[in-house]
């Protein structure tokens, strides 16, 4: 018998129309779809992303991803989930596993394409558009332009690689901004970076939100989907 497909699918940020069109037709093809959901949640948001283009017939299947720090001292779920994945595939079935934003951008799908890379399948990864990218285009704020240079970086990375990272930098994304917000305030207070910043949670789900002036909300209690971009200075 011959071996499915595995593709790995980015749906983008949160909006069902901004899925690619071949995003959506490898989602059409598949027998089944992975979602991956996290220990202390029921549900997946990027299967209900995908929602508006699955067959009616296609087999869903959860599979928990413990947290990555902890997959060098223990990685038995994810050989579990791995194990699970190539039974499907070699049994023939075509086999989509979802993910938000881009497939090769802070996702769990890098983790689970290098555990299957070697393997003896066929994989296809759809590229998503990430969320820094749909909410630039959505507030109307330019990304980077010219020679300026962009530095993307985690917030949950340690303060002073954030800090020589913005200090290098012309334009900056700062992504998963959800922990540590008024650190993060502060920083970029520090590194005149505040003025021109605007924060968007949750961009295309229920429940989004904008805030244009952070500082005045470094108190809020942040969705873990949550981005800020900026700039030094404003064209």
């Amino acid at each position: 018998m011959k071996n499915g497909v595995f593709y790995g699918i980015g749906v983008g940020p949160g909006d069902p129309e901004l899925l690619t069109v071949k995003a959506i037709h490898a989602i059409e093809s598949a027998d089944v779809l992975i979602a991956p959901k996290t220990e202390k949640k029921e549900g997946s948001v990027a299967l209900s992303i995908a929602k508006p283009y699955l067959k009616p017939d296609v087999e869903i299947v959860y599979q928990v991803f413990p947290m990555v720090k902890g997959f060098e001292q223990n990685d038995s779920a994810w050989e579990a989930n791995k194990a699970e994945i190539l039974a499907l595939l070699r049994a023939g079935k075509n086999v989509a596993f979802l993910t938000l934003g881009d497939p090769m951008f802070f996702s769990t799908y890098i983790y689970v394409y290098r555990l299957l890379e070697h393997e003896d399948v066929r994989i296809e990864t759809i590229p998503g558009i990430p969320a820094f990218a749909a909410i630039g285009s959505q507030v109307g704020y330019p990304i980077v332009e010219g020679n300026e240079v962009l530095t993307i970086i985690p917030a949950t990375a340690e303060q002073e690689k954030i800090e020589r990272a913005m200090e290098a930098s012309d334009n900056v994304v700062l992504m998963k901004v959800y922990k540590n917000f008024p650190e993060v305030v502060a920083m970029l207070e520090e590194h005149d970076l505040a003025e021109n910043a605007v924060l968007v949670s949750r961009a295309g789900l229920e429940g989004e939100q904008i805030f244009h002036d952070v500082a005045a909300h470094r108190g809020e209690k942040l969705n873990y989907l949550s981005t800020i971009l900026t700039r030094r200075s404003v064209r």
